[in-house]
C-alpha cells in the first residue's frame, strides 16, 4: 500500500468521537449490534488523510476480542466486520495488528462473506456489500501475503471467493471478488499451487461460457495477471503432461490438453510458454501425445487469436503443418479434422493451408482422405466462398473418383451440399458464386461414367443436393402454401446452363423418361402384387419364378446386387397394399409433383416402420424408377420459358444449338432480374428438355395437349412452334387420340406442313399421320409436294423433302402413290446434281465438316433425299417386295461409300458435302441392317461400313460411332457389328476410342454369359477377317504391328482366363477355312490368324493364364468363310507360315520387351504400398479442344483416306480400366442432320500407378524399333520416380 503523507496546512485530524464500551459483561446483543453500527458509521465516514490515529486504538482492541469474533449472532459479526475493514483502511500503510490478529480478522472477514452473503435480498447485505469494496479498493487484502500460513489463507480465499461467485450476485460484488483476487496474485511471492489449481478448475467444464459466473471471474483474474501466471502455467501443464505420460495414464494428459484449449479461446496470453511445450510434443515418439499436441495446436490456430499466435510461433506452426505426413494415420486424421477451423478462421493462411490440403487429397490412408472430403461438407457458405479456392474444390470433387467407397461418398457429399448452399447465390446471379460453385453438377454428372458405384453415388448426390424434391409443406405453414412447381423446374434450367453436352445426356439418364415401358421396376411391383406375399392359389410355381426374375433384373441395377436382391424379396414377403398402391403411385408417369411428393414420402415412412433395414433399397429404388428430376408438372414452366426466350428468326433455335452444346450454356454473369442471355438459355434447356420427353417419354403430355396446341398459334415464336410440334407428334403417335381434332388447329398444321422451315414442316408431317382423316391429309400432302417438286424455291424444297422423308415411312401407302415421280426427282435433280458452290463468306472451302447452322441448302436436300430412300425401305420391311425395293438403295449406299461421299468417281464435290453423305450412308445402311429381310444385301457391304469409324473426318467417325453404340445397345443390329468398335485403335482422338472401348465393357459387363459369347467372343474370327479386308492390310513386317494392334485392343478388352483358349481355337481355325470371296485374302486372314495366335499366347503368359486346349467346337460363320476344297490344300496350308520372316522376329523382340515391362512394373509394385498403388496417382489434366470443325486425319496410305496412320513413329495408346457406360446419343432415325459436335468426353479412370508404364514406347526417328534395352532403362528410371515418391510420403 502506498503511505498517506500528512502535511502542514491541512484541517486537524478529526478524533474518534465514540467512546462507548463493546466489550463487558452483560451487554446484550441489541445493544452491542446498536455500538457497532454507530462505530460502522461513524469509522466509514471518517477520511483517511485526515484521522487522528491515536483515536482509533481503545476500539481497535475491542474489535478482535473473542466475544465479538465468535459472538452467535449475524449482526453483530457483519458490523464488526465493517469496522475491522474501515480500521484497517485508516490505520494503513501500516496494520495496527500482530500478524496472528491479522490472520484471525481475514479468516473472519471471508467466513462472513461465505455463510452470509447469499444475495441482495439476505440479511446485512450491505454490510457484506461494504466489506468487500473496502477489501477491493483499500486492498488491504494483500496484507495475507506476508502473514504466517498465508498460502493456506490464500487457497481458503480463492476458493471461497469461486464458490461465493455461483451465488448469481451483483455484478459490482464480482468486480470487487476479482480485484481482490488480482491483488493477491500480484502481490504474492510465489503463488501456491492449489490456487493454480483451483483457477484451472474452472476451464474444465466444456460448455463454460461467458454467462457463467465462475468462470467469468476465473478469466477476469487471469486475463489481468497473465505476466505472472504464464510461468506458473506452464510448469502446471508440464508437470501433469510429463509425470501422467510416464506413467501412461493418457486420460489425465487429454484432459490437461483439454484444459489448454479452453484456456486458449478465454485468455490465449497465459499460454505463451505453454505453446513451445506442445510444439515439443509433436516431435515425441509417443503417438498419444503426437495425436492430442495435434488437436490441441489447431485449436488454438483456428481460434480467433490464431494470426498472432501463427507470427509469434512461426516455428510451431510449421511443426505442426508438417503432422499433415506423420507416418501414423491416427495423427493425421487429427490434423484433418482439426483442419476447419484453420480453414474458416485463419484465412491470413490460406496459400499454406491449401496447399497442405492438396496435399492429403492423395494420403496414402483412405480414412485420412475421407475425413479430408467430411472437412469440407461441414465449411459454411461464407467460409466456401471466401477462403477455398476452386482448384482446391475442384480437387475434393476428384476424390468423387477415388476408388474407395467412403471418400467417394464424403467427396461427393460435400461438393454436392456446397453447391446447395450456393444456388440461391447462383440463381441471384452472383458472379463470385457462379465462379466458385457452377461447376460443381457438371462434374459430378461427368464423373457418373466412370465405373456403376460411382454412378450410383453421383445419382444420389444430384437427387439429394443439386436437385433435390421439394418439400411437402409443414403443418405449421400458412394454409395456402403449395408446392412451388416452377421454381423446381427452373431450378434444373438454371443448373444446366452450365453444364455441357455430356453432362447434359448423363442428367437424362438420371431422368428415367428414357426406356420401355413397363420398366423392370413396374414389372417388379406387378410381380410382388401376383405373389402376394406367398399365398397364391394357382401356377405358384411360375409367379414365384416371375418374380425371382424381377427381383434378378432390378437387382442388377444396383451395386450391392446381393443386398439388394434380398431386401427386394423382404418388401415383396410385406406384402402391404397401400405400399403398392404409394409405389405405383411414384412410378406412374402421369403423377405431379405435389402426388410424388406425398406418395413418396408416406411410402418410406410406412417402409421404415414395417422394416427399416430395407429402407436404403427402397430409397435408391424409388429414385431409378420415378421421374424426380422432370415429371408432368416441369410442362407447362418449360413451355412458359421457350416462349419467354422467343427470338425473331426464320431459323428455329434449335439449327443452331449444336454449335454451343459442347460448351457451357451460358457465358452471362451479372446483370438485376432476367437478362436477355439467360432467358434464351432458359428458353434452350426447356427445348431439349421438351425434345427430349418427346422422343422417349411423350405420355408426359397427356394433360398439356391444349397448351401445345394454343402454344403453334404463336407463329412468330419458331423455336416455341418447333418445340410444340414435336410434342404434339409425340403424344399423337403415343396416343392417336391425343391428336387435335379442332377445324383451326388442323389447318395450321397443314400449312406447317407446306411451309418453308424444315423442322415446322418435319413435325407436322408427323402429327397429320396420327389425325383423324389422315389417309386424305397424307395424300393431298404428297401429291401436292410432287406436283411442285421442279423449279421450287430451294428452302422450300428442303422442307418438301423433309416431310417427303417423314411420309415414306410413317405413310407408305400415301407416299407410294407418287414414289415413282418423288424418288426419280430425289436421285436424278437431287442427290445426282452438282452441287451449288458457296460464297467464300458462308463457308469456309479447306473444310470437311460445317456445323449443322452452316450447311448449304442443297447440302441438306441430299441428306433428307437419302433419309427418303432409307425410310421408304424401313416402310416396307414386312412387305413381300421388301427386298425389291432395299436392293437398289444399298447399293447407292454402298456405293456413296465405295466413292467416299459421291455417286461416281469422278465426281468434284466438295469435301463438306462428301463427309455429310458418307455419314448418312453409313447411318442409313445401319438402320437397314436392323431388318432380318435386309440383313444378307447390307452385310455384302460390312468392310465399307465398318470402315466408316476409320474416316478422315472426326466428325463423321463420332456420329457414326454414336448412331452404332446407339443401335447395338438395344441388341437391334446382327452380331458381326460388334467388331467395329475394335477398329477404333488407331484414331488419333482420344473421345472415339474412349467411346467404343466404353461400350465394350459396359456391354460385356451387362451382358449375360450367352449372349456375350455370341458378340464379343465368337466373333473374334469376324474381326481377323474383317482385318483380312482391311484396306491397309500388307503381309509385310512394316505393315503387321499396326494389324497387331486392332487384335491386342480386342485382347485388352475382351480376353479373360475363362474364353482366352476359345480365342486362341479360334485363331488355330482361320486357317482350316478359305475365304467367300478371293484367294488373296485367304491369305490375308491366314497371317492374320498366325499373328494372333502369338499375340493371344503372348498375352495369355504376360497375365499367368493357363491356355488350354478348347474342349469344344465352334460352327465358323459360313457367310463369309468357305470350307478348303481338300485335305491336302488344308494340310498344305497348316504347315505353312504366312508371316515373314521379320515379323516373327519383331514378335520376339515386342515379347522380350512386355516382359521386361511387366518384370519392371512388379518390381515398382514392391517398393510401393498398396495404398500407395491405389491412390497416390493423380489425375492428369485434360486438353481443352476448340470447337473447330477442322478435324481430319491424314490421308491412308494405298492412295484411299480412312484413318490416319503416321509413316514411321505411332504412339501405342493406353488401355483405360475403368467400366463406363457409353453415353447414347439420341436414337431419332429422323433427325436432319447427325449430331457429331464435340465429343463425349469421358471421365479420366481411376488413378492408377501403372499409368506411366502401360503402352509400348514409339519408334525413334529412322523408323527402328527400341532395343530392348533402351525398354530396360526406361523401366528402371520409371521405378526410381515412383521409389523416390514412396519415400517422399513417408
Amino acid at each position: 500500500m502506498v503511505a498517506q503523507t500528512r502535511t502542514h496546512g491541512q484541517p486537524s485530524p478529526t478524533k474518534l468521537r465514540f467512546r462507548d464500551k463493546l466489550v463487558g459483561k452483560g451487554l446484550a446483543t441489541d445493544a452491542l449490534q446498536k455500538k457497532l453500527k454507530a462505530l460502522h458509521q461513524e469509522l466509514a465516514d471518517m477520511d483517511q488523510e485526515n484521522v487522528d490515529v491515536p483515536s482509533l486504538h481503545p476500539v481497535r482492541k475491542e474489535l478482535i476480542n473473542t466475544t465479538i469474533l465468535l459472538h452467535k449472532d449475524r449482526g453483530v459479526k457483519a458490523y464488526a466486520a465493517c469496522c475491522l475493514a474501515d480500521l484497517l483502511r485508516l490505520y494503513a500503510p501500516d496494520a495496527p495488528y500482530t500478524q496472528s490478529e491479522l490472520r484471525d480478522i481475514f479468516q473472519f472477514f471471508f467466513r462472513q462473506l461465505t455463510t452470509g452473503l447469499k444475495g441482495s435480498d439476505s440479511p446485512y447485505y450491505n454490510e457484506y456489500f461494504h466489506l468487500l469494496e473496502s477489501l477491493s479498493t483499500v486492498k488491504s487484502v494483500v496484507l495475507v501475503c506476508d502473514l504466517p500460513n498465508g498460502d493456506d489463507l490464500m487457497v481458503d480465499i480463492f476458493r471461497d471467493f469461486f464458490g461465493l461467485v455461483r451465488r448469481d450476485l451483483a455484478k459490482k460484488i464480482e468486480l470487487f471478488m476479482a480485484d481482490i483476487l488480482i491483488a493477491l496474485i500480484d502481490e504474492c511471492q510465489s503463488l501456491p499451487s492449489e490456487v493454480l489449481e483451483i483457477i484451472m478448475a474452472q476451464f474444465m467444464d466444456k460448455n463454460a461460457r461467458m454467462d457463467q459466473p465462475s468462470y467469468r471471474l476465473a478469466v477476469s483474474v487471469c486475463t489481468a495477471t497473465a505476466d505472472k501466471l504464464q510461468r506458473h502455467v506452464c510448469q502446471y501443464f508440464t508437470d501433469i503432461i510429463v509425470d501422467q505420460a510416464r506413467e501412461e495414464r493418457y486420460e489425465e494428459v487429454q484432459t490437461a490438453h483439454t484444459l489448454i484449449q479452453q484456456l486458449n479461446r478465454a485468455c490465449p496470453s497465459l499460454l505463451h510458454n505453454v505453446v513451445p511445450q506442445l510444439e515439443e510434443e509433436l516431435r515425441v515418439e509417443q503417438v498419444q501425445l503426437r495425436i492430442m499436441s495435434t488437436q490441441t495446436l489447431g485449436e488454438m490456430f483456428a481460434d480467433k487469436h490464431g494470426a498472432g499466435l501463427v507470427e509469434k510461433y512461426n516455428s510451431t506452426w510449421q511443426q505442426w503443418l508438417a503432422r499433415r505426413n506423420d507416418k501414423n494415420v491416427t495423427v493425421r486424421l487429427a490434423w484433418v479434422d482439426t483442419m476447419k477451423g484453420v480453414v474458416t478462421h485463419l484465412p491470413e493462411m490460406r496459400k499454406e493451408t491449401e496447399s497442405a490440403l492438396l496435399n492429403k487429397l492423395f494420403d496414402p490412408d483412405e480414412k485420412v482422405r475421407a475425413a479430408l472430403c467430411k472437412l469440407f461438407s461441414q465449411l459454411d457458405y461464407e467460409t466456401a466462398l471466401h477462403h477455398v479456392s476452386v482448384e482446391l474444390l475442384k480437387g475434393i470433387a476428384g476424390r468423387g473418383l477415388d476408388k474407395k467407397q467412403s471418400v467417394r461418398v464424403e467427396a461427393f457429399h460435400a461438393i454436392g451440399r456446397l453447391y446447395s448452399l450456393a444456388y440461391p447465390e447462383i440463381e441471384n446471379n452472383d458472379p463470385a458464386a457462379v465462379q466458385q460453385f457452377a461447376w460443381i453438377p457438371g462434374t459430378i454428372l461427368h464423373s457418373a461414367s466412370v465405373s456403376r458405384e460411382v454412378k450410383a453415388i453421383a445419382e444420389q448426390t444430384i437427387a439429394d443436393f443439386i436437385l433435390p424434391l421439394p418439400s411437402l409443406p409443414s403443418a405449421s405453414s400458412s394454409k395456402g402454401a403449395e408446392i412451388d412447381e416452377v421454381a423446381w423446374t427452373d431450378r434444373l434450367l438454371l443448373t444446366m446452363r452450365y453444364l455441357d453436352e455430356v453432362s447434359v445426356n448423363t442428367l437424362y439418364s438420371f431422368s428415367n423418361l428414357k426406356g420401355s415401358r413397363p420398366t423392370l421396376y413396374e414389372k417388379f411391383l406387378n410381380a410382388c402384387v401376383e405373389y402376394n406375399g406367398g399365398v397364391m392359389d394357382d401356377n405358384e410355381e411360375e409367379i414365384t419364378e416371375r418374380l425371382n426374375l424381377a427381383v434378378k433384373a432390378v437387382a442388377s441395377q444396383f451395386t450391392d446386387q446381393h443386398k439388394a436382391a434380398e431386401d427386394l424379396q423382404s418388401f415383396a414377403k410385406l406384402n402391404e397394399g397401400r405400399l403398392y398402391k404409394l409405389l405405383r403411385t411414384c412410378i406412374d408417369v402421369q403423377t405431379d409433383l405435389k402426388g410424388l411428393i406425398k406418395a413418396r414420402s408416406e411410402f418410406l415412412r410406412r417402409v421404415e416402420q414395417s422394416s427399416s433395414t430395407i429402407v436404403g433399397t427402397m430409397s435408391n429404388f424409388l429414385r431409378r424408377s420415378t421421374l424426380y428430376l422432370v415429371n408432368s408438372s416441369s410442362v407447362p414452366t418449360f413451355i412458359k420459358r421457350v416462349q419467354k426466350g422467343f427470338e425473331s428468326s426464320a431459323v428455329a433455335y434449335s439449327q443452331t444449338q449444336t454449335q454451343t452444346l459442347g460448351q457451357t450454356f451460358s457465358m452471362f454473369v451479372g446483370g438485376v432480374g432476367e437478362p436477355e442471355g439467360r432467358a434464351q438459355h432458359a428458353a434452350h434447356a426447356a427445348q431439349l428438355w421438351l425434345t427430349h420427353i418427346s422422343k422417349h417419354c411423350p405420355a408426359l403430355y397427356k394433360a398439356h395437349v391444349g397448351e401445345f396446341s394454343k402454344a403453334i398459334a404463336d407463329e412468330k415464336n419458331a423455336r416455341l412452334v418447333e418445340s410444340c410440334l414435336q410434342a404434339l407428334a409425340a403424344a399423337a403417335a403415343w396416343d392417336p387420340k391425343l391428336a387435335p381434332t379442332d377445324k383451326r388447329t388442323v389447318e395450321r398444321v397443314m400449312r406447317f406442313v407446306m411451309d418453308s422451315n424444315v423442322r415446322h414442316a418435319k413435325f407436322a408431317a408427323r402429327l397429320i399421320v396420327c389425325m383423324r382423316n389422315a389417309d386424305d391429309l397424307c395424300e393431298e400432302v404428297v401429291e401436292s409436294i410432287a406436283d411442285n417438286l421442279m423449279g421450287e424455291d430451294p428452302e422450300k424444297l428442303v422442307a418438301h423433302i423433309a416431310v417427303l422423308a417423314q411420309l415414306a415411312l410413317r405413310a407408305p401407302e400415301a407416299f407410294e402413290q407418287k414414289s415413282d415421280v418423288v424418288t426419280a426427282f430425289l436421285v436424278k435433280q437431287v442427290l445426282k446434281s452438282a452441287s451449288v458452290p458457296q460464297d467464300d463468306e458462308n463457308m469456309d472451302t479447306d473444310e470437311d465438316w460445317v456445323d449443322d447452322a452452316a450447311v448449304p441448302l442443297d447440302l441438306r436436300a441430299k441428306v433428307l433425299a437419302l433419309k427418303v430412300c432409307r425410310n421408304r425401305c424401313l416402310a416396307h420391311a414386312t412387305s413381300e417386295t421388301a427386298v425389291e425395293v432395299a436392293q437398289p438403295v444399298v447399293r447407292m449406299f454402298s456405293t456413296v461409300l465405295q466413292h467416299e461421299g459421291a455417286f461416281a468417281a469422278d465426281a468434284q464435290d466438295p469435301p463438306q458435302t462428301r463427309a455429310r453423305l458418307r455419314l448418312q450412308a453409313a447411318t442409313s445402311l445401319l438402320h437397314l441392317a436392323t431388318v432380318q429381310k435386309y440383313t444378307a444385301e447390307v452385310s455384302k457391304y460390312f468392310v465399307g461400313i465398318a470402315l466408316t469409324i476409320q474416316d478422315p473426318v472426326y466428325q463423321v467417325r463420332m456420329a457414326f460411332l454414336d448412331k452404332l453404340v446407339a443401335l447395338l445397345t438395344k441388341g437391334k443390329l446382327p452380331v458381326q457389328y460388334n467388331i467395329i468398335p475394335f477398329l477404333s485403335v488407331h484414331d488419333p482422338e482420344e473421345d472415339v476410342k474412349r467411346k467404343a472401348q466404353a461400350y465394350v465393357m459396359f456391354a460385356r459387363s451387362a451382358m449375360p454369359k450367352a449372349v456375350r459369347l455370341a458378340r464379343f467372343e465368337v466373333t473374334f474370327i469376324r474381326l481377323l477377317h474383317l482385318l483380312a479386308h482391311h484396306p491397309d492390310f500388307r503381309i509385310e513386317h512394316e505393315y503387321l504391328p499396326d494389324i497387331a494392334k486392332y487384335i491386342q485392343f480386342y485382347l485388352d478388352l475382351v480376353a479373360s482366363n475363362d474364353n482366352v483358349s476359345l480365342l486362341y481355337y479360334l485363331a488355330l481355325k482361320s486357317k482350316t477355312v478359305r475365304d467367300a470371296e478371293s484367294h488373296v485374302y485367304s491369305e490375308n486372314l491366314y497371317a492374320c490368324g498366325e499373328l494372333s495366335q502369338h499375340l493371344i499366347r503372348d498375352h495369355a503368359k504376360a497375365h499367368s493364364w493357363n491356355l488350354e486346349t478348347f474342349p469344344g467346337k465352334v460352327r465358323l460363320p459360313a457367310d463369309i468363310l468357305r470350307p478348303l476344297p481338300s485335305a491336302e490344300a488344308a494340310n498344305e496350308i497348316a504347315k505353312r507360315v504366312y508371316l515373314p520372316d521379320e515379323a516373327l522376329t519383331w514378335l520376339k523382340q515386342s515379347k522380350q520387351v512386355q516382359e521386361a515391362k511387366v518384370g519392371g512394373l512388379s518390381a515398382q509394385k514392391a517398393c510401393l504400398s498398396h495404398a500407395r498403388r491405389c491412390h497416390l496417382q493423380q489425375d492428369k489434366p485434360r486438353a481443352s479442344r476448340k470447337p473447330t470443325a477442322k478435324r481430319k486425319t491424314g490421308p491412308k496410305t494405298n492412295g484411299s483416306a480412312r484413318r490416319p496412320r503416321a509413316a514411321k513413329k505411332r504412339k501405342v495408346d493406353e488401355s483405360d480400366d475403368d467400366e463406363s457406360e457409353p453415353s447414347q446419343s439420341e436414337d431419332d432415325e429422323d433427325d436432319d442432320g447427325e449430331k457429331a459436335t464435340s465429343p463425349s468426353k469421358r471421365a479420366e479412370a481411376l488413378e492408377s500407378d501403372e499409368d506411366e508404364d502401360s503402352g509400348d514406347e514409339d519408334a525413334d526417328k529412322d523408323g527402328k524399333r527400341k532395343t530392348r534395352a533402351q525398354v530396360k532403362k526406361q523401366a528402371k528410371r520409371a521405378a526410381k520416380r515412383q521409389a523416390k515418391a514412396a519415400a517422399s510420403d513417408d
